[in-house]
């Protein structure tokens, strides 16, 4: 069952600019707090509190245990830039009836984990700091799946640590080509920033409206979207859109693509053949931005890279399959993780 967020009100509706093809927003925005206070998570978040380049940080999570029979695995959960551990509230739920533990983070600058003034965001220390968690926890090793931001987070936490992962799952991950290379010209930490805090429900929703569902909006993604707008818009703001300006920079400037021979680990790559989802292609010349983020050509290719990866393609999918279509997604998703 959908939880609803407890939520307070402020600004005015009268203050989001309506986007071209969206209508105006008829009520004022949801705020959360800068940890995302105020949004319900599925089920009880805990925290795990670390040293971090010289300061105190948190990563909150949830840890669930199974609800069928314990098959002795754990599945850890990777949520991708504009998503949260919340996300995959339906992949728990899969998940745990299919007897496995489930481990769904938040990572550092994100959603209801702590957002550092000063930080320097990197694959490496955010996979890092995912494996001191399960360090604590006490898992050795675990399957790692990874959607979106969260796909790359995992292909490096593979390369790193690859006695730690029993088998990696990537969704969707960004990172599938190096835009920079390609020609998508560099932007400013700063010039991120500055776009960052023009960020509105509204233009999340033509964002994602766009490149993640091929044009085809359904009301149940409406409450991922006031997710994400209402910590732009609650007392963290700056804060929130400083650490995701960082993590746009991460993006573009730390692809792991030209690495995916080194992975070592049973490997599953799923991926939606109309998600056109490529960072920086609102920059890029337009010829160039036609060609990118093309996943039904870089998903084959990608799995071809990857030594003995099986690739799972949902051709009528976007970016997003365990949201857009959850049922068909978690029937793929638990066969690829039992080896059938």
């Amino acid at each position: 069952m959908t939880r609803r967020p407890t939520v307070r009100l402020a600004l005015a509706a009268s203050l989001l600019g309506a986007l071209p093809g969206l209508a105006a927003p008829a009520r004022a925005a949801e705020t959360y707090g800068p940890e995302l206070e105020g949004f319900d998570y599925p089920h009880a978040v805990r925290r795990h509190a670390f040293t971090s380049q010289g300061q105190t940080v948190s990563i909150a999570y949830m840890d669930v245990a199974p609800s069928a029979p314990a098959n002795g695995r754990t599945a850890v959960l990777l949520h991708g830039k504009n998503f949260c551990a919340a996300t995959w509230e339906g992949t728990i739920g899969a998940l745990t009836k299919a007897g496995y533990r489930v481990l769904a983070l938040d990572q550092v600058g994100f959603c209801k984990s702590t957002k550092p003034q000063g930080y320097q965001f990197s694959f490496p220390q955010l996979a890092a700091n995912t494996h001191g968690l399960l360090q604590a926890l006490g898992l050795a090793r675990a399957t790692i799946i990874g959607h979106s931001m969260g796909g790359m987070l995992a292909a490096r936490y593979a390369l790193m640590f690859p006695d730690a992962v029993d088998q990696l799952v990537m969704v969707d991950p960004l990172g599938l080509e190096d835009w920079q290379a390609k020609g998508v010209p560099y932007q400013t930490i700063e010039k991120n920033y500055e776009q960052e805090r023009k960020t509105t429900a509204e233009s999340i929703k033509a964002y994602q409206l766009r490149f993640y569902y091929d044009g085809q909006w359904k009301p149940d993604y409406d409450r991922w979207v006031q997710m994400q707008a209402g910590l732009y818009a609650g007392p963290g703001a700056e804060r929130v859109a400083w650490n995701q300006a960082q993590t746009s920079d991460m993006i573009f400037t730390q692809p792991v693509v030209h690495e995916f021979e080194r992975l070592r680990v049973p490997t599953v790559l799923i991926v939606g053949g109309k998600d056109r989802t490529a960072p920086g292609a609102n920059r890029a010349p337009a010829d160039l931005a036609r060609t990118l983020g093309r996943y039904d050509q870089l998903g084959p290719e990608a799995a071809r890279r990857i030594p003995d990866a099986k690739l799972v393609e949902f051709s009528d999918l976007g970016h997003s399959p365990q949201v857009e279509a959850p049922d068909r997604f978690h029937e793929a998703l638990l066969k690829e993780l039992a080896g059938k």
